[in-house]
């Protein structure tokens, strides 16, 4: 996009260098999560320092990120999108520790260092996944910050409730555990990706737009087909970096995906092709927010940051 177009809703997005936001809200988060994270000496303390483990341990925030930059569109202050940001990548973060077990994925390594269940043990770690699931609905529930009426916040709660149950991540990671040594249809493969990771991109974006009171459907739908793409966009470039990257960046084992026989797209249609789909995917997300013209800059942003990514 043209980054030289002004923005007229605020000066801090015209300004600031996306890169320079992407470190706003990831700092923004980080200090956030620890307001809400157990104390790591509070007991159970294995526990509790096992849920730390898996969250306080960097990650690239994209989750949180697409919260704050969809709130931003609509013109919500920061601190109340804080506790929807934490809830979601606790979610994610639960997602992962329960993705990398013995009896899901079987992964040893994670963002560069073990995965929990081998930092500590796996009924720590299925626990810690527990809890911190817990403690993101928890977080949405009670956070004073969180300006909408009572009818709305209950919609929020249910989208997460939603996003992370069997028709949503439980779901989609079923499917990929059935289908570990299947030859999936691209439609098939597409059904799965929407639900394990484009759920909770979706839920992302919804919660940031549904922080602003009196939201319309009309606008709550423009950014949710622009993050049903998005979603899928970022499931393709995992599946290329799977391929086409290295260990030491991406944080976990390079090729881990193919060793397991799993179904991935450059598997299904090939590199170049799974290329071309993540590109359009791009376009399409691009062209869900033309209705938003300059105030969704931070979103496009965001968009391009997903598929040029290298880890």
């Amino acid at each position: 996009m043209n980054s030289s177009r002004s923005n007229p809703r605020t000066k801090q997005t015209e300004y600031m260098p996306f890169a320079d936001k992407l470190r706003e809200y990831q700092t923004r988060v980080d200090a956030a999560l620890e307001t809400w994270l157990p104390d790591a000496d509070a007991e159970p303390v294995w526990l509790h320092q096992a849920m730390r483990y898996a969250v306080v341990n960097g990650g690239k925030r994209i989750r949180p990120v697409l919260v704050y930059a969809t709130g931003e569109t609509f013109g919500v202050e920061l601190t109340a999108l804080d506790p929807l940001a934490v809830a979601v990548e606790l979610i994610h973060a639960y997602s992962l520790i329960h993705d990398d077990l013995p009896a899901m994925d079987d992964d040893d390594l994670r963002r560069g260092r073990p995965t929990c269940h081998k930092a500590f043990d796996e009924a720590t770690a299925i626990l810690a996944g527990d809890a911190l699931q817990a403690l993101s609905f928890h977080v949405v529930a009670h956070d004073p910050h969180i300006k909408v009426e009572a009818g709305q916040l209950i919609r929020m709660i249910d989208n997460l409730a939603v996003t992370s149950g069997s028709l949503g991540m439980a779901g989609g990671q079923a499917i990929d555990i059935a289908s570990v040594g299947k030859r999936l249809t691209l439609q098939e493969l597409e059904n799965m990706h929407n639900r394990k990771t484009g759920a909770l991109i979706r839920a992302c974006v919804e919660l940031g737009a549904m922080s602003r009171p009196g939201v319309s459907p009309k606008q709550l739908e423009m950014v949710s087909n622009y993050a049903r793409h998005i979603g899928l966009a970022f499931q393709i470039q995992d599946d290329i970096l799977d391929v086409e990257g290295d260990t030491a960046t991406l944080g976990k084992h390079q090729g881990s995906d193919m060793e397991r026989n799993k179904p991935t797209y450059p598997n299904i249609v090939g590199l170049t092709e799974s290329k071309r789909i993540a590109l359009e995917l791009h376009g399409k997300a691009l062209s869900s927010l033309h209705g938003f013209e300059y105030s969704a800059d931070l979103l496009r942003h965001v968009a391009d940051y997903i598929v040029q990514r290298n880890n």
